[in-house]
């Protein structure tokens, strides 16, 4: 059964799931897919105000609006749920993961194929937008908050409005131990991304000789030495 799967799915991802009860009653996002497997099916019976009122009410109970006719595939995870769109025509891959924000809409009011395609094991990080019938390939992550309008290769990573490449991401599946949160990779060589990581790096070091000047005036006021005596060692 699918929606088992889709549980499951939340302990590979998730660190803070601890078991399935709590899966069950404390995650929307596993909520919304399982008032999502109803109406789908609902659908495909032809059941469609059925299915479009089940809909309707799995977005008032989870914040989630996952379209009846949108195709979903295997161990799909939504994690924290909260705002996240699914159009019409959307159709999902498996092992794909959305964050709280993400919309999947159209950009044309034509009836047809108007919204995104995704591949399998797509990331897309929060508040990111995949807007119009274009397809992201296996194994595509989007960084949070990103617009992305272009189809994107397989194995690439985008970021920014409108998204563009990261030079040096790395491609290929990405095991589940690896996982990448949000959708964004360390492994890359773009300017923006080195220097944040460079201006955290910096914020680090300084904590660390912050705490050592801590200890060592701990330590001159406990045995009444001299500060100009304390050695302070920096990287």
């Amino acid at each position: 059964m699918r929606f088992i799967e889709d549980i499951r799915s939340v302990f590979a991802r998730d660190p803070a799931a601890r078991n399935t009860f709590e899966i069950l009653t404390c995650y929307s996002g596993v909520q919304a897919m399982l008032f999502y497997r109803l109406s789908h099916q609902l659908w495909l019976l032809k059941l469609k105000w059925l299915a479009r009122f089940v809909s309707m009410l799995a977005r008032w109970l989870t914040g989630v609006e996952i379209h009846p006719n949108a195709v979903i595939g295997r161990r799909f995870f939504i994690d924290h749920g909260m705002g996240v769109v699914i159009g019409e025509t959307a159709k999902i891959g498996d092992d794909c993961t959305l964050y709280h924000g993400v919309t999947l809409g159209g950009t044309t009011w034509k009836k047809g194929k108007r919204h995104p395609t995704l591949g399998n094991n797509v990331v897309i990080g929060a508040g990111a937008k995949i807007l119009g019938p274009i397809v992201l390939g296996d194994d595509v992550k989007v960084g949070s908050n990103s617009v992305v309008i272009k189809s994107i290769e397989r194995g690439k990573t985008v970021v920014g409005v409108p998204a563009y490449l990261l030079k040096g991401a790395s491609s290929g599946r990405v095991p589940a131990r690896h996982f990448e949160s949000y959708g964004v990779s360390d492994d890359v060589d773009d300017p923006t991304v080195r220097a944040i990581n460079s201006i955290l790096t910096h914020i680090h070091d300084m904590d660390e000789q912050l705490n050592i000047v801590s200890k060592k005036l701990d330590i001159k006021n406990q045995a009444d030495i001299d500060v100009d005596d304390l050695e302070i060692k920096s990287k």
